[in-house]
């Protein structure tokens, strides 16, 4: 049986994992032409979000469902007041994760703001990365 350390880690692990097949997503469509990037912004903003669930989760501040990127950096205050001024820069993300996923009046994407958003979710997955170094070398927890 695991314990809650092994059981932590490894739902750090799958959040780890899926920000990063959001970031290749997002890397990989800003090669396609396209006549809207908002796909590509769309797993930009996927990144950024499961990086920063990664590190709630790793921190054991529980989260509600959401994808609003300014509240999920609210939630890391109280363990990393800085991670909000780090990362401040990536809550105009927000709206491709719900807003503008569905059709009706939202803007085109061009490719100029898919490359910035991805931007800013490489500059989250960086962040967070270096913040859970130490965490993830160490290992599965016995």
């Amino acid at each position: 049986m695991r314990n809650r350390e092994q059981v932590i880690w490894d739902f750090v692990q799958e959040w780890i994992r899926k920000a990063e097949l959001d970031f290749k997503a997002a890397e990989t469509l800003l090669t396609v032409e396209m006549d809207d990037y908002y796909p590509s912004a769309f797993h930009s903003q996927q990144t950024a979000e499961k990086f920063l669930k990664a590190y709630l989760v790793f921190q054991q501040i529980e989260f509600r469902k959401t994808h609003n990127l300014n509240e999920l950096l609210a939630l890391s205050h109280s363990v990393d007041p800085n991670l909000q001024r780090d990362l401040d820069s990536c809550v105009w993300l927000s709206p491709y994760g719900v807003e503008f996923r569905y059709p009706g009046d939202y803007p085109i994407t061009d490719k100029d703001t898919a490359i910035n958003a991805f931007g800013e979710a490489r500059l989250v997955k960086d962040v967070i990365t270096k913040r859970l170094q130490q965490y993830l070398s160490a290992g599965q927890p016995d």
